[in-house]
């Protein structure tokens, strides 16, 4: 046996106890004296040495090398001793673990963040290695993480595809833009022509009118100068000249009022005025549509075992937001109140509609102070408001852009760009009282009737779903109507004060009545995206969920919970929160829902 640390070529019969690692790899065989656990290898002297003068390993464990067991130079049962660091604390090494928290901490980890555990719940993992290791769970961890692994890479994998139909699926986005661009410009030079051949028409009608004056005026002319040359023919004969000035005389007097008639003619002319409120539309068109980020649904086949046990419960819905699974019932988790009024309200608020933008925020109808105010629902602040000429009754969005409020007997556009601000409007000839918007069409309640009109304001369906109207409910403001639309876009719900929710399909035809005895006095209805309805009942102090069939599923929101003659709802499919604007009321209450 050769001494301690004395180091001999590869070919040497000498044979030692312990071989420096390092150094093995060298091709030196060199007696270890020390075992490094963090190297998890062999240490000769002067490595030995070296680990005590490099500052990144002076903190190495060294153990000494008859400590640890050597078969073919590589140790079969390495120390029990853990050799990861601390990321927060650099160097420590994670040796210790709080059992209260079953969290791997260092000693400036206990020293630290956890100061105030007890004593008794801080253990060494190298004396607790013996009650802390099982071998079936670090298997079970090992199997999961490799089919994690192998999910990941088929999920990056995917991602290549995915870029692919991306590319394509913005290539057809573009085709579809210039092909509605094509549409619009046959359709504008479709009306153009036929606003040509209007010019082209009353122009040969005026032409036609002008050269029959004309004839009219030669053959006048003629006349007249017949009968001044009967005049002259009559002169010395006295009897003959006065009965031919008499029949002149008469004569100018007819011709006279015939000028006149010609004369009023030539105040016709030809002019063409562009239409106002179709330049207005487009000009305030800053896209010829929408675009969307669309869900794929396809089954992810690499879904881990481990991720089924313990899947999220959430989902995405129909615009991309991610959402909670369909609830069966929806109950309160918390309540908040947000403040609407600001200093320059004239009298106490009165929020008749309430709805959330693209961005995330709460537009707000306020019906006694004239007033549209937007809302930050994080902040709970109100960002900005804008004043209307007429008492604003319901009010949607149409786009990140622009929403569109019932102002009684008008519908009322606003700019929702930075300040908000009024823009055009459609003078109409009803009430109105709900609004809401879909597929480029405006959907419109007064008290008893449904209307569709497309967005320029021409009417293209009338749908009366009861006679007459509530006329206390038309006399007195607290009566109001809502609209809410179905996720898919083929169902309307008009909520109604003595019907309850009544149903339509998007064409406005009645499909049917949805009512409990738990609601009444409906004036408030939203869906929450997953196929439920909510309804505001201002006489039963409610809100109660019903499904998309019609079918009462429970009470979610009652009097006990601070609610007062609920007018309005709206949900936050995101966040699961339900704001219900109240009558007369300052506030607008935010229920957090699970």
């Amino acid at each position: 046996m050769a001494n301690k640390g004395q180091s001999v070529d590869k070919m040497s019969d000498e044979i030692f106890n312990f071989i420096c690692t390092t150094c093995d790899g060298k091709g030196k065989i060199v007696e270890a004296v020390k075992y490094c656990v963090e190297c998890q290898g062999y240490c000769c002297e002067t490595c030995t040495d070296i680990h005590k003068t490099f500052p990144v390993l002076k903190t190495h464990n060294l153990l000494d090398a008859s400590q640890a067991n050597q078969a073919s130079n590589q140790p079969p049962s390495l120390p029990e001793f853990p050799t990861e660091r601390c990321s927060i604390h650099q160097g420590k090494i994670l040796d210790l673990i709080c059992l209260d928290h079953d969290d791997i901490v260092c000693c400036t980890c206990v020293a630290t963040d956890h100061k105030d555990c007890p004593k008794k719940s801080i253990h060494s993992i190298p004396d607790m290695i013996g009650k802390l290791f099982k071998m079936n769970e670090c298997k079970q961890i090992q199997s999961r993480l490799r089919d994690i692994i192998v999910s990941m890479t088929a999920l990056g994998e995917s991602k290549d595809t995915k870029l692919e139909a991306l590319k394509d699926a913005k290539e057809k986005s573009i085709e579809k833009v210039l092909s509605f661009q094509k549409a619009l410009e046959a359709i504008i030079r479709k009306a153009a022509k036929a606003s040509t051949n209007e010019i082209e028409t009353r122009y040969k009608e005026l032409v036609r009118e002008i050269l029959q004056d004309k004839l009219s005026i030669e053959s006048v002319t003629g006349n007249l100068l017949g009968s001044v040359e009967k005049l002259q023919k009559a002169e010395g004969n006295r009897a003959q000249h006065y009965v031919c000035s008499k029949l002149a005389e008469k004569q100018m007097k007819g011709t006279l009022a015939f000028e006149e008639k010609l004369r009023s003619n030539d105040n016709k002319n030809l002019t063409f005025t562009p239409s106002q409120p179709l330049m207005d539309y487009v000009n305030k068109l800053q896209t010829i549509g929408t675009v969307d980020v669309t869900l794929e649904k396809k089954q992810n086949r690499h879904r881990m075992t481990a991720r089924r046990d313990t899947s999220s419960q959430t989902s995405m819905d129909g615009t991309g937001n991610v959402t909670s699974k369909k609830l069966d019932v929806y109950k309160i988790k918390e309540s908040k109140d947000i403040n609407i009024k600001v200093s320059e309200d004239a009298t106490g608020c009165h929020a008749k509609s309430c709805c959330l933008t693209f961005d995330n925020m709460l537009l707000v109808t306020d019906y006694k102070n004239n007033k549209l105010k937007r809302i930050d629902i994080q902040s709970k602040n109100i960002v900005d408001f804008c004043t209307l000429d007429s008492e604003p009754y319901s009010v949607c969005c149409m786009s990140q852009h622009e929403a569109v409020v019932a102002c009684r007997n008008k519908i009322q556009f606003v700019s929702i760009d930075n300040k908000m601000k009024p823009t055009r409007h459609i003078k109409m000839s009803h009430d109105c009282n709900g609004i809401a918007t879909n597929d480029n069409k405006l959907y419109v309640s007064d008290w008893s009737s449904l209307y569709i009109y497309d967005m320029t304001g021409n009417l293209l369906k009338a749908t009366t779903y009861k006679s007459g109207c509530l006329l206390l409910g038309a006399l007195f403001y607290i009566y109001t109507t809502n609209i809410a639309i179905s996720v898919d876009g083929n169902k309307l719900y008009v909520s109604d004060q003595d019907k309850g929710i009544v149903c339509f399909d998007k064409e406005g035809n009645y499909l049917s009545t949805y009512t409990d005895s738990d609601v009444s006095g409906v004036s408030g209805v939203c869906v929450d995206g997953r196929g439920n309805i909510f309804v505001a009942g201002n006489d039963s102090y409610n809100v109660v969920q019903f499904n998309e069939d019609g079918k009462k599923i429970s009470v979610v929101v009652t009097r006990q919970c601070g609610l007062q003659v609920p007018l309005s709802v709206c949900f936050h499919q995101k966040l699961n929160k339900l704001f219900v604007t109240m009558l007369q009321s300052d506030v607008v209450k935010m229920y957090d829902l699970y």
